[in-house]
């Protein structure tokens, strides 16, 4: 591993380890976006619901597991950074064996609730079978989500994010033939498309599990070096579930405005489904940016580089905003066309509502740049609990101001669209405010 982030030009450094995980999560989100295109153009409206609803509870599930993997890499970017070789090894197994426990149990729930998770997301009963039909399947890939998050943030805590993103670039290859092959070719409808996800999780998953052993021994202690202790797992332990909580939250406070969504009829759902694939295409780079700053801190935090830190702090931040704008402004200026990709120009009503949503959002993505920055930080200085409360405030503002405000007749889903960015904004100011009293006690750890 040379690529780490403790020598060296500092906004080189950063820009070089998070341009392959913005380029993976490009294609992560291309292979979504391939199966709302073709199920939307195929399928029809009905259909785009409810992979759309399907694919916000699916984030849910996903975002547990990040935050398990997301927790223990903080972790080992520390170790790394310290050189503490033999500590890593014992974080990298015990990690493993808890997460893939917990892997095993969010599965079977998954499958046993299946029908008060749909009956809970507010499914109207004309797409309430198809929308079982494709988690039933879906909920088949949770394993290889796993597996492939697992060893992806492991070998990026370690300075490498080329690795993943191959395997990212093979498995979006085969979803979008896949999708294509089951959807168009053999008229397999929305189990199609949810077996063409599943098979190229899988893909991506167990592919990056045997590579990681085959090319990296090193990382992986023998018997004889195994010294699990309580402290190894409290740590752990601690580290992940906070971060899982934190990624948690905030996907449990999309998911309870997507059944808010769902109330207003599948127009509004369908618009959505369309409008937040752009939205989350288009600040997903600063959401991998914030993970690349994240370990740059975590990895100088162990080599106790606290000057390069705040420097990287600054840079960070002037590159966050400069991107945010452009990227406004290229959202706001080509929404329509942007909607126009995945929904016919006879769907009037869909455009519309998917062009204001884009708008409203659109204009504040600097506000969940900073809040990604915030979020990276507090979790490279040993603060995740700080990223949790900065994500309570972000989403529990975001739904309590969308179900009070659609309440108000004349308001209507303008209240949805708004509380977002408003959530993000108070978010920003707190970790802020609370970064500028308590820098000096973080650094002294």
């Amino acid at each position: 591993m040379k690529n780490d982030l403790i020598n060296g030009n500092i906004t080189k450094s950063i820009i070089t380890f998070a341009v392959p995980m913005i380029i993976g999560n490009f294609l992560q989100q291309f292979y979504n976006i391939a199966d709302t295109i073709i199920i939307g153009k195929f399928l029809g409206s009905s259909a785009l619901a409810a992979v759309g609803s399907s694919y916000t509870f699916m984030i849910f599930l996903t975002s547990i597991l990040l935050g398990l993997c997301m927790g223990s890499s903080a972790l080992f970017s520390i170790e790394f950074g310290r050189k503490n070789i033999e500590k890593l090894k014992n974080d990298i197994i015990a990690a493993f064996i808890l997460i893939g426990i917990l892997t095993i149990f969010l599965n079977i729930l998954s499958f046993l609730f299946i029908d008060k998770i749909i009956m809970f997301m507010k499914i109207p009963k004309e797409i309430y079978n198809m929308t079982k039909d494709y988690l039933n399947i879906i909920f088949y890939g949770i394993t290889f989500t796993f597996l492939y998050n697992y060893f992806s943030f492991l070998l990026r805590a370690l300075g490498n994010s080329v690795i993943p993103l191959l395997f990212l670039v093979v498995s979006a290859l085969t979803n979008i033939f896949l999708d294509l092959w089951f959807v168009v070719d053999l008229n397999a409808g929305v189990k199609g498309a949810a077996y063409a996800t599943v098979i190229s999780q899988g893909i991506s998953g167990i592919g990056i599990f045997f590579y990681v052993f085959y090319k990296f021994p090193w990382l992986i202690a023998k018997k004889k070096e195994i010294k699990i202790t309580k402290n190894t797992i409290k740590e752990i332990s601690e580290y992940s579930f906070l971060t899982c909580i934190q990624q948690s939250v905030m996907n449990l406070g999309i998911l309870m405005v997507q059944g808010l969504i769902n109330s207003f009829g599948t127009n509004v759902m369908a618009a959505f489904t369309a409008a937040v694939k752009i939205d989350s295409l288009a600040y997903m780079p600063v959401q991998d940016f914030g993970n690349s700053f994240s370990t740059f801190v975590a990895q100088n935090f162990g080599a106790e580089k606290i000057k390069r830190i705040e420097e990287g702090i600054k840079k960070s931040v002037n590159m966050i905003f400069i991107f945010c704008i452009f990227i406004s402004a290229s959202v706001f200026i080509f929404a329509e066309k942007l909607m126009l990709i995945f929904i016919n120009p006879s769907e009037t009503e869909i455009l519309s509502i998917g062009i204001q949503y884009l708008r409203i959002e659109g204009i504040f993505y600097w506000g969940i740049g900073f809040l990604f920055l915030l979020y990276g930080f507090y979790r490279a200085v040993k603060k995740p609990e700080m990223s949790v409360i900065l994500t309570i405030i972000s989403l529990g503002t975001r739904v309590i101001l969308a179900y009070s405000l659609s309440s108000i007749e004349y308001i209507g889903i303008l209240g949805i669209w708004w509380s977002v960015p408003i959530g993000w904004v108070l978010a920003d100011i707190f970790g802020y405010f609370y970064y500028k009293k308590y820098k000096n006690v973080f650094f002294r750890q």
